[in-house]
C-alpha cells in the first residue's frame, strides 16, 4: 500500500496548512486509501482500528466538501459521547483555517445549548445516535442539505443496539449523499446496512 504525502492529495491550502500545523507530512495507509475515493465523491467501507488516523481519513474529505452555507452538510455518528467529543476536537483542529462551525451533540449535555448551535447553522454535526434521533423528533435538526454521512465505529454502534436509530437517521438524510462506514470488524449486520444505504462502496482495509 503506497503511502501518499498530504501535498499529493489535492487538498485546499487551508486544510493542508492545518495538517502541516498538526505535524503530519505523510498520510497513514487508511488515509492514503480513503481520502482520494472520498474526494472523488465515492462511498467507502473502511476497516481500521482506532489509532490508524481514520478520523482524518473521513474528516479531511468532509471538510473539503463544505460550502459557506450555514446548514448541516456533514453528519458523523459515533457510539459514545467520548468519541463524539474526540472527533469534534480533531475536526476543529483540521478546520482551523476554514470558517466552519462544528457541533458535537450527545446525551448528558444541555439540549438547549445544542439547539442554539444547530439554529446558528453548524455545518458539521457529530453526534451519538440517541441524541440525534431526539433532535430529529423535536424538529431541531434539519438534514435536507446533508452531503455526507459517516458512521464511525459502526460495529460498536450495532453492538450497543443502535441499529433502529441508525436506520431512522439515515432515512432522514437525502437519498443522494456520500455514505461512509468505518468499523474495526465487518460482521454481517454491518454488511447488510452497507448494502442498503451505500452506493457501490470501495472497501478499504488496513490490517
Amino acid at each position: 500500500m503506497t503511502k501518499l504525502k498530504f501535498d499529493e492529495l489535492g487538498l485546499s491550502k487551508e486544510v493542508l496548512k492545518a495538517v502541516h500545523d498538526m505535524g503530519f507530512e505523510e498520510a497513514t495507509p487508511i488515509q492514503s486509501a480513503a481520502i482520494p475515493v472520498l474526494l472523488a465523491g465515492g462511498d467507502v467501507i473502511g476497516q481500521a482500528q482506532t489509532g490508524t488516523g481514520k478520523t482524518a481519513a473521513f474528516g479531511i474529505p468532509a471538510l473539503e466538501l463544505l460550502t459557506a452555507e450555514r446548514k448541516t452538510q456533514v453528519l458523523v455518528l459515533c457510539p459514545t459521547r467520548e468519541l463524539a467529543i474526540q472527533v469534534a476536537e480533531e475536526l476543529i483542529e483540521l478546520a482551523k483555517y476554514k470558517k466552519i462551525q462544528i457541533l458535537p451533540v450527545y446525551g448528558g449535555q444541555q439540549i438547549e445549548r445544542q439547539i442554539r448551535g444547530l439554529q446558528a447553522g453548524a455545518q458539521v454535526v457529530i453526534g451519538t445516535p440517541g441524541r440525534v434521533v431526539d433532535h430529529i423528533k423535536r424538529g431541531t435538526i434539519n438534514f435536507s442539505s446533508v452531503k455526507m454521512v459517516i458512521l464511525d465505529e459502526a460495529d460498536e454502534m450495532l453492538d450497543m443496539g443502535f441499529r433502529d436509530d441508525l436506520e431512522f437517521i439515515l432515512k432522514e438524510t437525502p437519498k443522494v449523499r456520500q455514505t461512509v462506514f468505518f468499523s474495526a470488524t465487518m460482521p454481517k449486520s454491518i454488511l447488510d446496512l452497507t448494502r442498503k444505504y451505500q452506493n457501490e462502496p470501495e472497501h478499504v482495509s488496513i490490517k
